[in-house]
């Protein structure tokens, strides 16, 4: 490995999480995510503190619940809840960055006079940066060069995390080493972390997930059946791996659990926000309101990319033509469903 240290320590040493050493973790942000993965780096052993905006939900980590976004889901105390980024990220030797992916840009530039030096710093966040077409690592790695990268993915809800169901994610770095260590400083008893040096790949699994989450709940929200459903998210799967392979992601990365795991749970559960975004779609409901789905902001660029490099993307189009008013989704339907004939297997 280069130069670059992994939190001031070397890794020829212990494994942590459950088998070694506790490190103080600071995560950034107070959602049901952020504070699903609190709990659970306090599960694997480690100090936790973390960083939310709205005062009353610090209140409400410190008592030991989030209502907002857990409801009943109750916790001990352990979780050192702050509305203070200096605070947070005071001795933190990894840093978790929680918040949606359009926002992470800004919470970065206002935490940098503040990072620790060397610290990695992990996404946790799925999506591709709506005004620049950047991954949330190319955000990290303006902002923060002096922090390595990683990102944590896979198929995960916030409340399965939070109750300690048994769930599998992806620790993923370019560097193996560093994504080794971090995949067993996390997990424990029901976080199994698996680890990857695909970091690309990772990334872009996690971001197109949630467009066809969108486009598999807007199916099912207006009865178009289980096949369509089936049909759109298997085409789907080949067009984000269309994409990965353009970014330079590993096929077997995206058929992991960041890539083909991720996209079969977010594309057939009501508790995606994406595919409950689609559904809601779908039926004709007032879509005003309703919780951040980041597949919505993702799905335009990603439309864009895709045209830009001159790849076949048409669900991915046809998503961004929905959001954005041009079509219906009968139309949409009826465009893909009367595209030229092809081989299933022709790129």
């Amino acid at each position: 490995m280069s130069g670059q240290g992994i939190g001031g320590q070397g890794i020829g040493g212990q494994a942590m999480g459950s088998q070694g050493a506790k490190r103080r973790v600071a995560v950034l942000g107070g959602g049901a995510w952020g504070t699903a993965l609190a709990l659970a780096m306090l599960h694997a052993g480690h100090a936790v503190a973390l960083w939310a905006r709205d005062a009353g939900m610090v209140a409400a980590i410190r008592r030991g619940e989030n209502p907002r976004y857990l409801p009943g889901i109750a916790f001990g105390a352990g979780i050192e809840a702050t509305t203070d980024l200096k605070t947070a990220l005071a001795g933190a030797e990894r840093v978790l960055a929680v918040t949606p992916a359009q926002s992470l840009r800004a919470v970065l530039a206002e935490a940098r006079p503040h990072m620790p030096a060397g610290a990695p710093l992990v996404l946790c966040a799925k999506g591709i940066e709506r005004d620049t077409g950047e991954l949330m690592s190319g955000i990290v790695e303006g902002l923060l060069p002096e922090n390595p990268i990683a990102a944590l993915s896979g198929p995960s809800f916030a409340i399965d995390v939070a109750r300690g169901l048994p769930t599998a994610v992806v620790v993923a770095a370019r560097s193996e080493a560093l994504a080794a260590v971090l995949a067993a400083e996390f997990s424990a008893e029901n976080l199994r972390c698996y680890s990857s040096d695909d970091l690309v790949g990772v990334e872009i699994g996690g971001a197109l997930k949630n467009v066809f989450a969108i486009a598999a709940g807007a199916v099912m929200g207006a009865s178009l059946g289980a096949s369509a459903q089936a049909a759109m998210v298997t085409r789907g799967f080949v067009e984000l791996r269309r994409i990965g392979a353009a970014f330079g992601a590993r096929p077997e990365t995206l058929m992991g659990l960041s890539g083909l795991g991720d996209l079969l749970l977010s594309c057939s559960s009501v508790q995606s926000r994406n595919f409950g975004y689609g559904l809601a779609l779908g039926r004709g409901e007032e879509l005003a309101g309703r919780p951040l789905a980041e597949g919505v902001p993702t799905a335009a660029i990603a439309a864009r990319i895709a045209a830009e490099h001159g790849i076949d993307a048409p669900i991915i189009s046809a998503v961004a033509a929905i959001l954005e008013g041009s079509i219906t989704i009968g139309e949409a339907v009826m465009a893909l469903m009367t595209r030229p004939l092809k081989t299933e297997t022709g790129e």
